[in-house]
């Protein structure tokens, strides 16, 4: 199916959420920061067929990485995540850059549906 990537620093949400994705036959790439994320896409030449990241991280957080990567590959397509409501604001500045914030916690079954929905977009 797709190959995306998973860019998240806490390893139970990165592990689950990947999981998850694999078993819809998506072939998953996993980051624990934005800057092994941000080097993840440079690696792939912006190949990914979607980014999920979540946006607060050391390092680099999701935000950064996601203007990086869309300065670098406009096309790229990246989902953002967060249980903050002070950094979903924030994400509303990268309109045209984003394709949607996913609130954490989310569930199995609402992770593998926005993903879908991200994909089903562009097919």
């Amino acid at each position: 199916m797709a190959k995306l990537l998973i860019v998240e620093d806490d390893e139970s949400v990165r592990t689950l959420a990947a999981r998850a994705l694999e078993r819809d036959g998506h072939n998953v790439t996993v980051a624990t920061d934005g800057t092994q994320g941000l080097d993840a896409i440079r690696q792939a030449r912006g190949g990914y067929d979607l980014v999920v990241s979540d946006i607060r991280m050391p390092e680099m957080d999701g935000i950064e990485m996601a203007t990086a990567a869309a300065r670098e590959f406009p096309a790229m397509r990246i989902m953002l995540m967060t249980g903050y409501a002070d950094q979903r604001e924030r994400a509303e500045e990268l309109n045209g850059i984003i394709l949607d914030v996913v609130q954490k916690p989310f569930t199995l079954a609402e992770i593998r549906a926005r993903v879908g929905k991200a994909l089903s977009c562009f097919a």
